[in-house]
């Protein structure tokens, strides 16, 4: 299947990085809830198909949210081998623990407008230490309009310039996009990316492909959509989302999550 492509760029000092594109300027962390984050650029939908790694190994880590638990701490408690959350409360932002549950086979953040989401998948060992791997969530959102989410690979030393990698991150009313930030110290802001056809009002899956210092490459269903060869971190990062506390009511649902790390 020949998938189009179009390119968000964001500072021409990565640009080169990228395969394939058109060029225009936008803010890559201007997703949340804003409206003049850039408008949508075509990439074909695909058709779904399982995601792994194509030596066909088992990932190092799954879950799939298979048993119900309630929010109000069960959740939390339930999955803790699975999910490492913020602190309710921090940054008078996020209650994870109030919001999320399991139940029907899926993880369910539920929107309300004042209450934001955000934590890591892992254990809580081996959860910080991914150096490089392939990361996959397949996930839905309904309702939540105004706000968004970003799924991303962020520093375990929390030092931008080490690189952070979003996929899927967007506006729930908008499509989903896909963007690698500059590692140039100041021009973290800065990123290269896209936006696809897909969008978060059906079930896709989502998978970043991240060999340290060569390359990210990001699919929709099994097709690649976006490869990046520069600013491509090295070090150790982790695996979360974030979710905002605006918007209208909603829900985030994430039926797994998958990581397979590199040897």
């Amino acid at each position: 299947m020949k998938v189009s492509r179009s390119l968000l760029v964001f500072a021409a000092v990565i640009a080169a990085g990228v395969t394939l594109g058109t060029v225009s300027t936008a803010d890559a962390r201007g997703w949340v809830g804003d409206p003049a984050s850039p408008s949508a650029t075509s990439v074909s939908a695909p058709t779904p198909t399982p995601t792994v790694p194509a030596n066909g190994a088992a990932p190092t880590f799954s879950e799939d949210f298979d048993t119900p638990a309630a929010a109000g701490g069960q959740f939390a408690t339930t999955y803790a081998g699975s999910w490492q959350p913020y602190p309710d409360g921090m940054a008078n932002r996020y209650w994870s623990n109030e919001i999320i549950s399991a139940h029907d086979g899926y993880m369910d953040v539920a929107m309300d407008g004042k209450r934001g989401a955000a934590g890591t998948f892992g254990t809580p060992t081996g959860a910080w230490g991914h150096v490089g791997g392939t990361f996959s969530v397949r996930a839905r959102a309904t309702g939540g309009d105004g706000n968004g989410a970003a799924f991303l690979l962020w520093p375990t030393s929390n030092v931008w310039s080490e690189g952070e990698v979003d996929f899927p991150e967007g506006t729930f009313q908008g499509t989903v996009g896909a963007f690698s930030h500059s590692m140039v110290k100041g021009q973290e802001r800065s990123a290269v990316g896209l936006h696809t056809d897909a969008t978060w009002r059906q079930w896709h899956t989502y998978t970043t492909e991240w060999i340290p210092g060569e390359a990210v490459r990001y699919y929709v269903d099994g097709q690649i959509v976006l490869t990046v060869t520069q600013h491509v971190p090295t070090t150790a990062h982790r695996f979360m989302f974030q979710i905002g506390n605006w918007g209208k009511p909603g829900h985030l649902e994430i039926d797994w999550v998958k990581t397979w790390d590199r040897s």
